[in-house]
This record gives structure tokens, C-alpha cells and sequence, in this order.
């Protein structure tokens, strides 16, 4: 199968099973792991990554010149952004052009130091799309976005973590330790803090914060704290 999917628990892992080509994405991987996405919306968290040592090298570049493929890219993209549940990506080895747009579109990023994070595309002739290099912005920074898409420059996963662009450092092991640290927290708060994260409506979020101030797991999260134990959140 292209696109691996486990679950461990109320974490929901998706593995790009490329490794043969590191894991470049080509039409299909990009619809299979949207669709993989999508079927993961009954986690808690959902945790992307790559087999054989990278997460992705990028664009199949022999199917990277038509329409279809930028547009299914672009989905894939947008599905894991609005996605009401965290997503982490679990980096290791080369995440370079689509595969370093794939890490950005995720909420969170664990890497191991030595992985790579790079949009070559001015050594291609190509150009990512508008949405990328604003999310490469908000995540990354202006001056170290400049570098990548103007230069070319590449940056270690220990570089990414200096500067905020990753969260962590670590294996996936450790994102996925970090994912089950998350999964018990409260998904109503989290998918509504990642509404307003992502620019959501002032009238969805509204909604969103009206729904979780008048939740149950409000108020099982107060006893839990009154009655010093952990909370049992249940989404409702």
C-alpha cells in the first residue's frame, strides 16, 4: 500500500511507503494520503511520516508537470491544515520541496537533527504555490524563508529547531510519545484554538468557543482538577 495507516490508541499514524524513490509523492500518494486523512478524523491526533529513513525527498518528478498533480498536492495540503485534530509530522532524513510543504502544513513538527528541510525549486525552474510560502513564513520566519526559496538554502532539523520551525527534536518514537500526550487532552479546546491559529471566521471560532465553554468535559475537566486527578475529556 502507498500509504500506511495504524492506530496506537487514539493516535492515528500514516506512513508514506515509498522508500524506494524516499518517499516522493507522486498523484496517487498525494490521493491516497488525503484520503488517509480524511478517514483519521475519529482520532485524536494523527501523526505523518515517512519509511526507509526519510519523510519525503519531495515531487515524483516524472509526474510533476500537469495540472492534476499540483491540484491534488494543493488538497492534500489544505486537508491536513483544516484537519480539527493536531497533526504531527515525524521528520527524519530528507524533507525537501512537496515534503517540506507537507512537514509546514502540519500543526507540529518533531525532527531528528540531522534531516533536511529545503525547497529547491529555483534549481527546477519551479514555484510552490501562494499558501505554501505563507505558511513557510509563519512557521520558519521571513529571513530563513527568503533563504530557502531564494537560494535554495537547506536547513538541518537542529537548524529548524533553533528557530522555532520545529517543536521538538526527536525520533518517531518521540512524536509519537508527545501525540499520546496530546490525545488526552481536550479536543474540543485544541480544535478550537487551531480554528483561530489557522484564521478561521470570527463566527466559526465564536461557535467553536460557545461549544467548549458549555461542554462537558468543562466541567470534567474542573473536577478533575478539584478532585486532583487526571481528566477522562470526551469531545462533548
Amino acid at each position: 500500500m502507498p500509504i500506511r495507516a495504524e492506530r496506537r490508541g487514539a493516535v492515528a499514524l500514516l506512513t508514506i511507503d515509498r522508500p524506494e524513490r524516499r518517499n516522493a509523492l507522486d498523484l496517487d500518494h498525494c490521493n491516497d494520503l488525503f484520503d488517509a486523512v480524511i478517514a483519521s478524523n475519529d482520532a485524536r491526533v494523527v501523526v505523518v511520516t515517512g519509511a526507509g529513513g526519510h519523510f519525503c525527498a519531495g515531487a515524483d518528478l516524472s509526474g510533476v508537470e500537469g495540472e492534476h498533480f499540483v491540484a491534488a498536492l494543493r488538497r492534500l495540503l489544505l486537508a491536513i491544515c483544516d484537519a480539527s485534530q493536531p497533526v504531527v509530522a515525524a521528520v527524519e532524513g530528507a524533507a525537501l520541496g512537496a515534503g517540506t510543504q507537507l512537514a509546514i502544513a502540519c500543526d507540529l513538527r518533531v525532527a531528528k537533527a540531522d534531516a533536511s528541510f529545503g525547497i529547491p525549486a529555483a534549481k527546477l525552474g519551479l514555484m510552490i504555490d501562494r499558501w505554501s510560502v505563507r505558511r513557510l513564513v509563519a512557521t520558519a520566519g521571513d529571513a530563513p524563508t527568503r533563504a530557502m526559496l531564494l537560494a535554495a538554502d537547506v536547513l538541518t532539523g537542529e537548524d529548524a529547531h533553533r528557530i522555532g520551525m520545529v517543536q521538538r527534536l526527536g525520533d518517531l518514537d518521540a512524536a509519537l510519545s508527545w501525540a499520546e500526550a496530546i490525545a488526552a487532552l481536550a479536543p474540543l479546546s485544541i480544535a478550537g484554538h487551531k480554528l483561530a491559529l489557522n484564521g478561521a471566521p470570527r463566527e466559526e471560532f465564536q461557535a467553536a468557543f460557545d461549544r467548549a465553554w458549555a461542554s462537558d468535559d468543562l466541567a470534567e475537566g474542573m473536577a478533575a482538577f478539584r478532585e486532583r486527578r487526571p481528566p477522562e475529556f470526551r469531545g462533548r
